[in-house]
């Protein structure tokens, strides 16, 4: 995994599932994420080759819970994004789908209380020690690359000596979101303290922060000296902001990731879900595109809601029982 010069999609839960990451690539992302997942959940998966959509599973033992999909169309580029607060599990996990993904990374930066509470995300930033021992635990054990996202730290002199510690370890790379654990989105991002990471640093550094459109990958990259760029909310509003000849319409894109999402059997509620982020931006849940979403209970639905009369092996086994 080539780590310079990408543009890339951001770990987003509930949004980072194979279809959108599918999605993102097909406009031009080099390297995308997969959404968080949780180590303890992970360990207790098993995995399976889904012959009838041509994706590999992994799936929590004696359910039909999907924790995890992907597919070979993505190995070169997808990175399976661990939430972790101990190395053995962390690497417990990683060995599970190192075979399946390019890279695996450790969220240091989510700021939500389910992943601080549990000394997961964000809660890894006052504890130098344990990242060492996470970051160094699965560089020696694995074959692929090991990575971390981070947030900023109270000062720009304690994120560039926290920065300097993890790039010991031999992690190939450092995302840096450019906001600190308090930070609201709304918040700008401070660019140029991701610059001072990236002066300090000689791994390549992934400058977050702030990427709305296409233009913006340059910005920041002007601005801070990193050798790629992570998009996040810019993406999920409209995945094509990858593209070097301009946006599509937000209508196009959200018809294609329908299309996906049927193709791939994605959960209809991390569908949902992302739909209405999508709908949000643009227009509004009050509106009957939006009250459609909400009331949708099946792929099916979503599929005559937006007109869409594609039919994946899945579907037509499910289409039935829907309707």
């Amino acid at each position: 995994m080539e780590y310079r010069n990408k543009l890339v999609l951001a770990p987003m839960v509930r949004v980072g599932t194979l279809p959108f990451r599918l999605l993102a690539a097909q406009y031009g992302a080099d390297i995308t994420y997969g959404e968080e997942i949780i180590d303890h959940k992970m360990v207790k998966c098993e995995r399976r080759i889904n012959e009838l959509i041509g994706s590999t599973d992994f799936m929590e033992k004696g359910t039909e819970n999907v924790v995890f999909r992907t597919c070979d169309q993505e190995k070169e580029r997808v990175v399976f994004q661990i939430g972790t607060s101990d190395a053995v599990r962390a690497l417990t996990a990683a060995q599970l789908v190192c075979n399946d993904v390019a890279a695996v990374d450790i969220n240091m930066g989510c700021p939500k209380s389910f992943s601080v509470s549990g000394g997961m995300g964000a809660a890894l930033l006052s504890k130098p020690d344990l990242i060492h021992d996470i970051l160094t635990t699965l560089r020696r054990n694995l074959t692929i690359p090991v990575t971390c996202k981070i947030r900023l730290l109270k000062s720009p002199h304690d994120t560039v000596e926290l920065a300097r510690r993890i790039e010991k370890t031999g992690v190939s790379a450092l995302a840096v979101h450019g906001r600190k654990v308090p930070d609201r989105p709304r918040d700008p991002a401070k660019w140029s303290e991701i610059a001072d990471v990236v002066s300090a640093l000689s791994i390549p550094v992934i400058a977050n922060g702030d990427v709305f459109e296409y233009d913006d990958f340059q910005r920041i990259k002007s601005a801070t000296g990193a050798s790629s760029v992570m998009v996040a909310r810019g993406a999920l509003w409209n995945a094509s902001i990858f593209s070097p000849e301009g946006k599509v319409s937000y209508e196009v894109v959200k018809t294609e990731y329908i299309r996906k999402c049927i193709l791939w059997d994605n959960d209809i509620k991390s569908t949902k879900h992302t739909l209405k982020e999508m709908i949000m931006h643009y227009s509004s849940l009050e509106l009957p595109e939006g009250k459609a979403v909400i009331k949708s209970e099946s792929m099916a639905d979503l599929a005559a809601t937006h007109d869409i009369r594609i039919r994946s092996p899945c579907m037509v086994n499910r289409i039935a029982t829907y309707h």
